[in-house]
């Protein structure tokens, strides 16, 4: 939505891949054992440093990844939805005020937050979910693990049980103080931007434009609401018309599925008809063949660098993979708290007003 090989991993990571690759076999109840029944004692967690480390809970929290992972698998088990939800869930986070939990805090006296802002109203979703394993990981390892870093993890263990890559999640992210519904409305990309206008907002994040290509595949999942593209299929650009470039059997089934009233705009539709609850690199596909959704993701084959990207991924989906785990920790790594900035909340949903940890 850089490089052009894998991310080099630590030993550590390597590790850790093992361990997945491990545990993958295991039933659901040995997740359960392993992440909450074995006691542990507090752990009140002091200064790590001020980067982020593979490593960092490790010794503080050393099931977390595990508890992390059963969460979203029993959330993707109620709603297989919830993996697209919580992959935008930390992109819509990392890109307001850098990767720092705020889009978790509702709103209080001090502050409107960003679950209300437009790009988030009535979409964003899967509070819930980070809340559940939140509650889990704070039984197993009590103001330890910031609300921030179990976002990471979460969005990471989306695509991964969606069937995309793995890829080791950096850590040591510590909870902001803050949200901002003006931030989220002016930084967040929207459906109807030009390619120049969401290239810049990447930019702005430290991110380029293959990142923009990347990171856009991450719509090979979840859905959109009719009225995000409703325009490309009846009144293009003002012109009464439908988009000229949107493939005629695709247009012919997206009228039908979203009618020109305004009682269909909040219909859902796949952004991926192919495989919207599988990760891979139809999204691609789709665009070479004109019949991408969003109206932002088609304009990525009206520039030529972002045109090649394209093609390379629609035919080769390994590079796809390899190169989405590599600006996802690129992304993950944008404007972090570390330290004593910030802290470990409590509850996601609100600052531990009062006192710093």
């Amino acid at each position: 939505m850089i490089l052009t090989r894998s991310i080099c991993r630590t030993s550590s990571g390597i590790h850790k891949q093992m361990a997945h690759k491990l545990f993958s076999h295991f039933t659901v109840p040995f997740f359960l054992i392993l992440a909450l029944s074995i006691p542990v004692a507090p752990f009140r967690p002091t200064a790590y440093g001020q980067q982020l480390d593979y490593n960092f809970y490790d010794q503080s929290c050393p099931r977390l990844e595990m508890i992390v992972k059963y969460g979203v698998w029993a959330a993707l088990r109620n709603d297989s939805r919830m993996a697209a939800s919580l992959l935008r869930l930390h992109f819509h986070d990392c890109f307001v005020n850098g990767c720092d939990g705020s889009i978790l805090l509702d709103d209080t006296k001090k502050f409107q937050g960003e679950k209300n802002a437009l790009p988030n109203r009535n979409s964003a979703r899967g509070f819930e979910v980070i809340d559940s394993i939140k509650e889990d990981v704070e039984r197993a390892c009590p103001f330890t693990v910031s609300c921030a870093d179990i976002l990471a993890l979460a969005a990471r263990e989306a695509v991964l049980q969606s069937g995309g890559p793995f890829w080791s999640v950096l850590l040591g992210r510590r909870d902001g103080l803050t949200a901002s519904q003006k931030a989220a409305n002016e930084n967040l990309p929207i459906p109807f931007e030009s390619l120049e206008n969401i290239t810049a907002k990447f930019v702005a994040q430290g991110l380029d434009l293959k990142d923009v290509v990347v990171l856009s595949g991450a719509h090979t999942l979840g859905f959109a609401q009719c009225f995000t593209f409703k325009n490309r299929l009846f009144n293009f650009k003002g012109s009464g018309m439908p988009d000229p470039g949107l493939d005629s059997s695709a247009l012919k089934n997206l009228q039908s599925m979203c009618p020109n009233k305004d009682a269909s705009n909040r219909d859902l539709v796949p952004l991926d008809s192919a495989s919207a609850y599988r990760f891979d690199n139809s999204y691609f596909t789709n665009l070479v063949t004109n019949t991408g959704l969003l109206e932002s993701d088609q304009a990525l084959m009206t520039d030529s660098r972002t045109a090649a990207l394209v093609n390379s991924y629609s035919s080769y989906p390994y590079l796809f993979s390899s190169d989405f785990a590599a600006s996802m920790v690129k992304m993950g790594s944008v404007g972090v708290l570390t330290g004593e900035q910030g802290q470990i909340r409590r509850k996601c949903g609100s600052v531990n007003y009062g006192w710093h940890m």
